[in-house]
This record gives structure tokens, C-alpha cells and sequence, in this order.
């Protein structure tokens, strides 16, 4: 259901002065913004009464990308062979079954739809913690690789978990119960390191340094399945704050490898410390970037971190008078390849061109910073 507008208590800012509203150009994103955004900056930004009802609530069914996405899932509920792939093009060849759904609902879609509803029931099986081969995808791999499918088995498990906790099922003991082992793992790993400094620790394998088998530390999928669990996340506070205390920390200059078995393999899902420790690694990829604060927000980590709210209100400041964000440099749209990016950008056709380039950003910053319980002001 849609919460109604209702001004937000607005939060110090890490520095503990009060945060300043925000501007948002609903009316400008109506005119510019495709239907996803459209429907988006209504219901999840501005939360305008009735944006749950026709003929609003129908904007993102009407757009052909959606639409073709949807079309393209089988009988069965999967898209294609894969789990974790990325679409290539308009017709989304390729694309893995979780960032399908994941895709379908940034888009607007409710759970409830019926591409969701179908693949549902394999999202749950995936929580399940067995040796079932028909279910490792794209990590099935020679018998004798037992630890490569149980690492592989372990990812896509998180990964499930976090689309799930998206699509709202927050309170089914099934997901429950799976982020319950996944944040008393990770817990387990960061209680392991130093107090001081909580850096990952290492182990040398010929001339490098690598993770050793064991470690646990947080992905990518379990951050953003914490993201989408608030009531959870309330319930293990403790653990909460120890992963606050990690993500801070300045990335280690080793390269995410980990031993799997004997063999060296690369990890990059895994997150060792701070994604976003300047202005500089915002500007390399700027979806990522917003998509990786807005999980943060979520997580109520943004306002706490005085590094990330400062790198959040220079985008801020990137903006024109009307709200509305253009780059920092250059003309170019923002583009990004990385897979936990992928599924939330762009929400526009790719081949907009003018002032509708700037829809997707601009929706995004309104949504962080109504996330953040910023005071939101419609423009």
C-alpha cells in the first residue's frame, strides 16, 4: 500500500546540523522521465495519495522494454540458462533470472504480476541449503569441483535472498531463516578480525596475497538483502553496526581473490571495505555509485558516514535550479557494466536523447534522499 506524502522528520547531517530539504521536479520527471520513473517518483518519492490506483498505478506495464522483458521469461518461470547475467541490448539477451526480476521490479512492477509470481517459487528453492545440482545454473560445473558448486550454490543463495527481501517478502520464515545463516556467517567473520582496524586478513599463496577458504565477509547480495529488511535488521542490531564499522574501512589494496579449494579465484561480489572513499571512485561509475548509496541509506548507513553524505550532496549540488542533474563533466550520459548497477540503470531507453538523459539520476537522488528521511519538496 502507499504511504500518503507526510513530511519526514529531517536528520542531522554527520556533522549534526540539520539537513536541508530537497528539491524534487516531480512535474519536470512527468514530462521528461519514461513510465517507470513516472510512476516511481510518485509513489516512492513524492508518495502522492492514490498513486497505488489507476490509471498511475498502470504506467509501468505500459513500457515496451518491460513488456518485452517479461515476454521473453519460459513456461517454466527462467530466463535462459543463468542466474547472474546481465542483458545485452533492447531484447535483453542473455540476462540471468534474478537480475530479470530484479530489473521488473525497479521497474514498478509488483511482485504480484504474474512474470514474478511465476518465478517465485524458484527463488525460495534457491534459499534451500542442498546439493542439488539441477539448481547451481551457471555454476554447475565437473563433479570432482565440489567446493567451486558450494561457493557457487552460497551466491546464488544470497543473491535469491536479496531479490527476494525486494520484492517485500521480508516476513516469509523461509527468507528468514536464510538471512539469519548468512548475517551469523558474515557476523562470525568480522568478530574474527582485529578490533582495531577490523581489515580483512590474508594469506600468501606464491607471490600473492589472497583470502583464505574460510573467510566469510559480506557480498554484495547480502548488503542489499539487509537493505530491503528493516524489521531483520532491527532484530540483529549488533551485527548491523559490526558490518557499519567494516564497510568504513578503506579498502585493502589486495585484489577480492579467495582460495577456493587450492585455486586462487577472483570474488569481486565480495566487499571488503569502503566502495566510495572519494569523488574519484563516484565519478568512475556513477550508477554504481547511487545504486550503492541508496542501499546505504537503507541500511541507515549514508547520514552516519560524514564521507558518504558529503559525496551525496555534491550530486546534490550537481543539479540545476529546478532539481534537475546534469553531469559533473561532459555531456555523456552516465553508462555502467556492473552487474548490481545493471538492474536499476538505466530505467530510460538507452537511446534518449536531450533533457530525458538526466530522468534516471535525477529520479534516483529524490529517492535516496527520501530514503535518507530527508524533507522531500515538490517542484
Amino acid at each position: 500500500m502507499t504511504v500518503p506524502l507526510q513530511p519526514a522528520p529531517t536528520p542531522p547531517t554527520a556533522g549534526g546540523a540539520p539537513a536541508p530539504p530537497v528539491k524534487f521536479p516531480l512535474g519536470w520527471l512527468l514530462d521528461h522521465g519514461a513510465p517507470p520513473i513516472q510512476y516511481r517518483a510518485i509513489a516512492d518519492v513524492a508518495r502522492l495519495p492514490g498513486a497505488a490506483s489507476d490509471p498511475i498505478s498502470a504506467l509501468p506495464y505500459g513500457f515496451l522494454p518491460a513488456v518485452r522483458l517479461a515476454l521473453s521469461q519460459s513456461p517454466e518461470g527462467e530466463w535462459g540458462a543463468t542466474m547472474l547475467s546481465i542483458g545485452r541490448g533492447d531484447k535483453f539477451e542473455g540476462i540471468g533470472t534474478i537480475n530479470a526480476v530484479r530489473r521488473l521490479l525497479e521497474y514498478g512492477w509488483s511482485p504480484e504480476s504474474p512474470p514474478l509470481a511465476k518465478v517465485r517459487r524458484l527463488l525460495f528453492r534457491l534459499l534451500a541449503e542442498d546439493e542439488d545440482p539441477a539448481f547451481l545454473f551457471e555454476f554447475g560445473g565437473k563433479p570432482e569441483e565440489e567446493e567451486m558448486a558450494r561457493r557457487g550454490r552460497a551466491m546464488l543463495r544470497e543473491a535469491a535472498a536479496a531479490t527476494l527481501a525486494q520484492a517485500g517478502y521480508e516476513a516469509d520464515p523461509r527468507l528468514r531463516g536464510a538471512a539469519r545463516r548468512i548475517i551469523e556467517r558474515i557476523n562470525t567473520y568480522l568478530k574474527s578480525l582485529p578490533v582495531n582496524g577490523m581489515r580483512p586478513a590474508w594469506v600468501r599463496v606464491g607471490n600473492r596475497q589472497v583470502l583464505p577458504a574460510e573467510a566469510t565477509p559480506p557480498s554484495m547480495y547480502a548488503i542489499m538483502m539487509l537493505a530491503f529488511m528493516p524489521q531483520f535488521r532491527s532484530e540483529y542490531h549488533e551485527h548491523v553496526e559490526r558490518l557499519y564499522q567494516f564497510l568504513s574501512q578503506p579498502l585493502p589494496r589486495q585484489e577480492s581473490v579467495q582460495l577456493v579449494g587450492t585455486t586462487p579465484v577472483m570474488q569481486p561480489h565480495l566487499v571488503l571495505g569502503d566502495l566510495l572513499p572519494h569523488r574519484n571512485a563516484v565519478d568512475a561509475d556513477v550508477p554504481f555509485a547511487l545504486v550503492w548509496m541508496e542501499l546505504l541509506a537503507r541500511l541507515g548507513f549514508l547520514r552516519r558516514n560524514e564521507n558518504w553524505s558529503r559525496l551525496f550532496e555534491r550530486f546534490l549540488d550537481d543539479r540545476d535550479r529546478l532539481g534537475i542533474w546534469h553531469p559533473h563533466k561532459g555531456l555523456d550520459s552516465p553508462r555502467s557494466e556492473h552487474p548490481l548497477a545493471w538492474a536499476c540503470y538505466p530505467l530510460v531507453d538507452e537511446r534518449v536523447e536531450g533533457e530525458a538523459r538526466w530522468a534516471d539520476v535525477t529520479f534516483r537522488l529524490g529517492l535516496i534522499a527520501r530514503i535518507s528521511g530527508r524533507t522531500i519538496e515538490l517542484i
